[in-house]
């Protein structure tokens, strides 16, 4: 528009020659449809319509409808959004069907935290987290918290849906911990974390949590008894496995090396210190866990005397 402003229309001459060429001023069709247009190819090309700001359709780009090169598209959502442009008069209700229709948001950061929300959930149902712990023969006391590590990033994986992935969960809940991120001045959200089991305190106790989580397991399959041999780690699933539903193991707890852990508990009192030792000490006693020291070095040979010759 600025163009056709500064050099068509700002200069008479111009006009006049296009005047004499028989040059329609009308638009052949109105901005809307132009714009819907754009819209609909950026959701079959981007799977989505959240449009970033920026965004102008490219020029020479068969993929785009000819007549939609050259919009400033991300700059038209967000009039949609902040101003109601295009939607005023008779045709409002129509054209916000039509958005409807293509999955337009109106308001982004309420999407965000829903995807942000149900992102954790899904983590929260695989891992067996917060309402989705499962009781260990009676012994869960409590919802496990659901923890989830700073660098954990959705993997491509069947388990997940593919709009979330590659989603950074861990670094968004830590952003929501430090920085009050979707949160701040909604306590309806809060309150709906809380409910999730979320972890406010951060992830400073996070290995505890891990360890114990997994002792729960081992002990589970062994009868309530943790007795854990020192070079255990958490397995992660045989790639012919089908069903990955059926492998008790979470995926955040794979190769944790729970029975240098362990060890280190019996040892050395690991995460056994300050206001929580005793707590621990109770959970683990549960657990069935062998509170004993392994001897450890060689076993001794007998050594045969040498006879006089």
């Amino acid at each position: 528009m600025k163009w056709w402003i500064r050099n068509v229309k700002q200069r008479p001459e111009r006009v006049e020659q296009l005047n004499e060429l028989g040059f329609l001023w009308q638009r052949l069709q109105p901005e809307w449809n132009l714009v819907l247009e754009a819209l609909i190819t950026f959701k079959s090309t981007f799977g989505h319509v959240l449009v970033p700001t920026k965004f102008v359709v490219p020029f020479g780009n068969d993929n785009w409808p000819r007549a939609t090169w050259g919009i400033n598209l991300g700059d038209c959502v967000y009039r949609i959004r902040a101003r109601n442009d295009f939607l005023r008069g008779s045709s409002y209700d129509s054209r916000r069907e039509q958005l409807d229709g293509l999955g337009f948001v109106w308001d982004v950061q309420e999407h965000r935290f829903r995807t942000f929300y149900g992102t954790l959930r899904h983590f929260a149902r695989l891992n067996e987290m917060g309402p989705f712990s499962c009781s260990i023969d009676g012994l869960a006391a409590r919802a496990e918290p659901l923890c989830v590590p700073s660098t954990y990033t959705v993997p491509q994986s069947p388990e997940w849906p593919r709009g979330v992935w590659g989603y950074p969960l861990g670094a968004r809940c830590t952003a929501v911990r430090q920085k009050e991120l979707y949160i701040k001045g909604h306590p309806e959200r809060r309150f709906m974390l809380d409910e999730l089991g979320f972890h406010w305190s951060g992830n400073a106790d996070f290995g505890w949590l891990r360890v114990s989580h997994a002792a729960a397991i081992y002990s589970r399959m062994h009868q309530r008894k943790l007795d854990v041999p020192y070079k255990f780690t958490v397995p992660s699933p045989p790639k012919d496995l089908i069903d990955r539903d059926e492998w008790p193991w979470p995926e955040y707890l794979w190769g944790l090396p729970l029975g240098q852990r362990l060890k280190d508990v019996r040892s050395k009192g690991a995460y056994l210190r300050g206001e929580f030792a005793e707590k621990r000490r109770r959970q683990l006693d549960t657990l069935g866990f062998n509170w004993e020291r392994k001897k450890a070095g060689r076993p001794k040979t007998r050594k045969t005397p040498l006879s006089d010759k």
